[in-house]
């Protein structure tokens, strides 16, 4: 059979990650990474009938395996060949995680982000459309995995504490604890699919957040899902020039591993790097601050001072390191503030927070400035992450006992 290229068939199929509310292109693009025939059945008849006529220009019939094994992945990052593991990709974003994965060998069977514009980014560098709202997916419906993968919000857990001796006197105590929270859905997603090991990636804060009580019930479910956990709070700024510091949570089954797994995290090298490295030579002057933002950063940022507050712009030294960069960067771009001779300082172009993130410049950037900044700012180091994944599947490719 002919090879089809899978930009060819994205725009016959006329693939729009951000007009996908009914997961039908998440399911048909899922199939066609994965061969997953699960998959089809979430396709209804009538996107299937509009699938048909569209692929009928290809002189082929879709949606079966050997159309499916026909794709040629003309994408950034396509599926990985013959992979060492499989794993999931919750809370997907841009695929910062996906992409330290899959460079260690691993490939994606299920991938889920809420956010429509970051869908966009997702598909043009993965081809694969992330199914939407993780809250509405049955568990039941997703494949089985190796890893499960979550760089996941973190919010308060609203029900009262129910002590220890009280919920091991449930089947899942876990359930009353995390309701309605996002969290949740990552620790049904566990009980029921049972992945060898997981990891989690969240703020700093996340271990001080509601006076450490969001970090004990985590754990504490975790636990109660029969995983022996890892975590340490790891900063970004060994691998890129950027100040970053994240909580890294790893578990194994303990089913599988009986809690002697010989994992720890990387040894981290000297931080090395340097702003000046990830910049443009040339930035558009679009870049530069105006005069009327650059006058009152200044203003706020004397006023806070005064007051003895530490409130005000970043001016990056270009042979140091970088604040941590967050998603509000597309407001004025404060926290990090590039300067430059006989001019008002300016913000990095979403290129150079590509590179402040560690993506290498074949990622895509698809949509507008102002969604490239919260994009990046709300991802990973992806370095950082390759180096946890490496640690992480060097252990779970050691498992002593099968199921």
């Amino acid at each position: 059979m002919a090879k089809t290229k899978y930009t060819a068939l994205k725009k016959i199929l006329e693939l729009k990650p951000e007009n996908d509310d009914k997961n039908q292109q998440a399911a048909l693009t899922h199939y066609l990474q994965c061969g997953d025939e699960e998959y089809l059945k979430m396709i209804t008849e009538e996107s299937n009938v509009i699938y048909l006529s569209k692929i009928s220009q290809l002189q082929r019939k879709p949606l079966k395996q050997e159309f499916q094994q026909s794709i040629v992945w003309d994408v950034p990052f396509p599926p990985t060949e013959n992979p060492r593991f499989t794993f999931i990709d919750l809370f997907a974003g841009i695929g910062g995680i996906r992409l330290a994965y899959q460079n260690t060998g691993g490939k994606c069977v299920f991938s889920s982000e809420y956010y429509k514009f970051a869908k966009i980014t997702y598909e043009a560098n993965f081809g694969e459309v992330p199914f939407g709202d993780i809250t509405t997916i049955d568990e039941r419906l997703i494949p089985k995995h190796d890893i499960l993968l979550a760089g996941f919000p973190c919010q308060p857990f609203s029900i009262a504490g129910v002590s220890k001796k009280n919920a091991l006197g449930r089947a899942h105590g876990f359930l009353d604890e995390t309701q309605g929270t996002l969290f949740f859905d990552i620790a049904r997603i566990l009980n029921e699919k049972r992945p060898k090991a997981f990891m989690l990636e969240n703020v700093k804060n996340l271990i001080s957040h509601d006076k450490k009580r969001t970090f004990k019930v985590i754990k504490y479910a975790l636990e109660e899902l029969n995983y022996s956990i890892h975590f340490k709070v790891l900063d970004g700024k060994h691998f890129v020039p950027q100040h970053r510091e994240r909580i890294i949570i790893v578990g194994f089954d303990k089913d599988v591993y009986k809690g002697e797994e010989k994992f720890s995290f990387p040894e981290l090298k000297k931080p090395s790097r340097k702003i000046k490295e990830i910049l443009d030579n040339n930035p558009e002057p679009k870049y530069t601050l105006s005069d009327k933002l650059w006058n009152y950063l200044q203003e706020y940022a004397a006023k806070h001072k005064a007051q003895g507050n530490g409130f005000g712009f970043g001016l990056a030294d270009l042979n140091g390191i970088s604040r941590t960069m967050s998603a509000r960067y597309y407001k004025d771009g404060a926290e990090i503030l590039i300067p430059q001779p006989n001019s008002n300082p300016r913000r990095l172009t979403p290129r150079e927070c590509a590179r402040l993130q560690g993506f290498p410049d074949n990622f895509l950037i698809p949509v507008s400035d102002n969604q490239a900044y919260r994009q990046f700012g709300n991802s990973v180091v992806t370095p950082l992450i390759q180096a946890v994944a490496k640690e992480l599947v060097k252990t779970l490719l050691n498992e002593p006992n099968s199921k």
